[in-house]
C-alpha cells in the first residue's frame, strides 16, 4: 500500500478503465499465489494449527474465504459509487478516498475478526447467533430498493461536523484546510467518513460470513485483506458496470443464506472443504451469466432518469 500510494499513485491522476484492468488482475494474482504461501505455512508447522488443518483444507479454506469476500464486496463498490455521485468526488481524487478507506477498513476489520474468533471459541452458541444474522442479512438484501445516502442522518458525520467546520468546495486532494487560523474539514473528508462507515456496516455480514467457513483467525484476515486490497481497482472495473449485472444481487442474497445456514448446521453437518467453494463460484457465475444474456443495456435516456437523493 505504501508503493501504491508513495509510488504508482504519487501524482493524483484519473483511473483509466484498461490501468483498472490492469491493477485488478495483480491484486488477483497476488491473493491466489498467496495460496502457495498458506500451503508452506500449513505443510510446514509454521504457525500454531489450532484447528489442525491440513495443507490442503487450508488452502480451499482460505480461497472459499476470499471469494466470499470479494464477492460480498460488489454491494460496497456499489454504495461507494452513489457516495462518490452524492459529493461529487473528482475522479481524480476517488482513488485517495479510497486508499485511505481501505486502510481503516484493515485495522477495523482486524479487531472484529479477533473478536468473533474468540468469542466462537469460547461461546459454541455465538455461531448460531451469526447463522441468524447472515440469514437476516440475506432476507434484507432480497428486500432491499433503492440506497439513499442521507450524510446528515450519520451519527460520525455529525460527530465530525462538530469539532471541524466543513469547506463547501474541495481543496485538491487535501481532507483538511486551513483558513484563518481554524481548520476546517473538506468533503472530500465528509465522503471518507461515509466510505468508512459504510464499510463497518458490511463487515458485520462479511466477517461472519467467513467464520461460518473457518475460524482459523489467520485465513480469516489474509483472506479479508486480499479481498478489500484488491477493492480500490475493482470499483473502477465495475463502478459503471454495476447496472448491467441486475441479477448478480440474486447470488449474494444466495450465498449469505448459504453460508448462514451452512453455520446454523456447522454441529451437525460438516461438508468438504471443496463443496463450499464450489457452491459460491457457481452461485456468482450463474448471476453474471443470467445478468449478461438476460439484461437490458440501459439506454441514455434511462440512466438520466435515475436519480441518488
Amino acid at each position: 500500500m505504501a508503493l501504491d500510494l508513495g509510488v504508482f499513485h504519487k501524482n493524483p491522476h484519473q483511473i483509466s478503465t484498461r490501468e483498472a484492468w490492469c491493477w485488478t488482475l495483480v491484486w488477483v494474482v497476488i491473493s491466489l499465489s498467496f495460496s502457495g504461501v498458506i500451503y508452506m505455512i500449513y505443510e510446514g508447522g509454521w504457525i500454531t494449527n489450532v484447528n489442525e488443518l491440513s495443507s490442503q483444507q487450508a488452502v480451499l479454506k482460505y480461497l472459499t474465504g476470499y471469494l466470499i469476500e470479494l464477492s460480498l464486496s460488489m454491494d460496497n463498490i456499489f454504495v461507494i459509487a452513489i457516495i462518490f455521485s452524492y459529493f461529487q468526488v473528482p475522479n481524480l481524487y476517488q482513488h485517495r478516498v479510497l486508499f485511505w478507506g481501505i486502510l481503516g477498513a484493515i485495522i477495523f476489520r482486524a479487531s472484529m475478526i479477533l473478536v468473533g474468533v474468540v468469542l466462537i471459541n469460547k461461546f459454541a452458541w455465538i455461531t448460531f447467533l451469526f447463522g441468524v444474522l447472515l440469514l437476516y442479512s440475506a432476507y434484507k438484501m432480497l428486500r432491499a430498493g433503492d440506497i439513499k445516502i442521507e450524510p446528515q442522518k450519520n451519527p460520525i458525520v455529525r460527530w465530525v461536523k462538530r469539532i471541524f467546520p466543513v469547506s463547501k468546495e474541495f481543496t485538491g486532494s487535501q481532507f483538511f484546510v486551513q483558513r484563518k487560523h481554524i481548520w476546517a474539514a473538506t468533503p472530500l473528508f465528509i465522503a471518507l467518513v461515509m466510505v468508512e462507515t459504510t464499510d463497518i456496516f458490511f463487515a458485520i455480514d462479511s466477517i461472519p460470513a467467513v467464520l461460518a467457513i473457518t475460524t482459523d483467525p489467520f485465513l480469516v484476515f489474509s483472506s479479508n485483506i486480499f479481498a478489500i486490497l484488491g477493492l480500490r481497482s475493482l470499483y473502477f472495473v465495475l463502478a459503471s458496470m454495476l447496472e448491467q449485472f441486475k441479477f448478480l444481487k440474486y447470488s449474494l442474497v444466495f450465498i449469505l443464506a448459504f453460508v448462514g445456514a451452512k453455520m446454523l448446521l456447522s454441529h451437525h453437518i460438516h461438508p468438504p472443504e471443496w463443496v463450499s467453494l464450489a457452491v459460491i463460484l457457481i452461485a456468482l457465475l450463474t448471476g453474471i451469466l443470467t445478468s449478461i444474456l438476460l439484461g437490458k443495456p440501459k439506454t441514455g435516456n434511462d440512466l438520466a432518469k435515475k436519480e441518488y437523493s
